[in-house]
């Protein structure tokens, strides 16, 4: 499988990234196990997660994702160098400053995150949130701290916007403390506006890894949901429903068309659009089964023509 080179972490990692934080959510240990050893096989080696996965779901506190991905470490003997092993810090992990960017909390969490994962270091360490409440000296001042123990061995963002970036790159240079080598936003055939334009103009300039989150709009770029009846009793159904608008039907339809010409799934389109778009590394995508993961292998061998990239890129413009 091809390799794509991450910015400027040194990295170079198969064009899909996986999503975990449907371990210990939406999949238990076994089949989080089951789904993961069917990722590598087909050639994929770049796993992502956040200490805070998956607190959301009813009985969890955070770090299942983590603790699971540590056990399958433990499981599988010379795993862990196979693969790069993303997470992040600075969600809200429920005790007394136990959230945001400050350097106390940032060299507990790390800890905390190498002993549920099992292993010694963090591939690409991500700030998750902004948090104005700390400036980015000191948030870059921990990171050359982990960097240098060997804790970490590159750093990146979440949901930052051009101009955070700019000043957290600004500041770095000003006072030599390490760069954002790696951006990770939120993007998909249906949101956009938060990548396209200034961010995306950055990092190209900047030589900055972009791995896009949401790449499937929740489920929503998979076609299986069209009205708000086919969200009944689906985990997911608070996030799609947000896209049942007359311009998410509209990019379904093209969608749609493009994946019935080519013998293909809706979802493998819109996954291989994100892989030949401008800027982009490598999506992330999560799958709770094997043919999902499977469809990953397709969407990375699909070509998709210049002409079947601006009908995607366009519709729903």
């Amino acid at each position: 499988m091809k390799r794509t080179p991450l910015g400027t972490t040194g990295f170079e990692i198969a064009p899909i990234v996986f999503g975990g934080n449907v371990f210990g959510w939406t999949l238990d240990e076994a089949e989080s196990f089951r789904i993961l050893d069917a990722f590598v096989d087909h050639g994929f080696d770049a796993i992502d997660t956040a200490d805070v996965y998956s607190k959301w779901a009813e009985g969890n506190s955070g770090g299942e994702s983590e603790t699971v991905l540590g056990r399958w470490f433990e499981a599988r003997p010379g795993m862990r160098e196979k693969v790069k092993l993303f997470t992040k810090v600075g969600s809200d992990m429920g005790g007394p400053g136990e959230k945001g960017l400050g350097a106390e909390w940032i060299s507990k969490a790390i800890d905390r995150s190498l002993e549920r994962l099992k292993t010694d270091h963090i591939d690409l360490y991500f700030s998750h949130w902004p948090d104005d409440s700390v400036s980015h000296a000191e948030t870059l001042g921990a990171y050359d701290t982990l960097l240098k123990a060997g804790k970490v061995r590159a750093i990146g963002a979440s949901n930052y916007d051009a101009d955070l970036l700019t000043a957290a790159l600004e500041t770095a240079d000003a006072e030599g403390l390490p760069r954002y080598q790696v951006i990770q936003p939120e993007y998909n055939l249906y949101d956009r506006d938060g990548f396209d334009g200034p961010l995306r103009d950055l990092c190209l300039r900047e030589n900055i890894g972009v791995v896009t989150y949401f790449s499937l709009a929740a489920g929503f770029l998979s076609g299986k949901y069209r009205s708000k009846a086919d969200l009944e009793g689906r985990k997911r159904g608070g996030m799609v429903e947000k896209y049942l608008t007359d311009r998410g039907m509209a990019i379904l339809d093209v969608l749609e068309d493009v994946a019935s010409q080519k013998g293909a799934k809706p979802a493998e389109v819109a996954t291989a659009w994100l892989i030949n778009r401008e800027g982009v590394s490598a999506p992330i995508a999560s799958a709770t089964s094997l043919s999902q993961v499977e469809s990953f292998a397709k969407a990375v061998e699909m070509s998709l023509t210049d002409e079947e990239m601006r009908r995607l890129t366009d519709a729903g413009a």
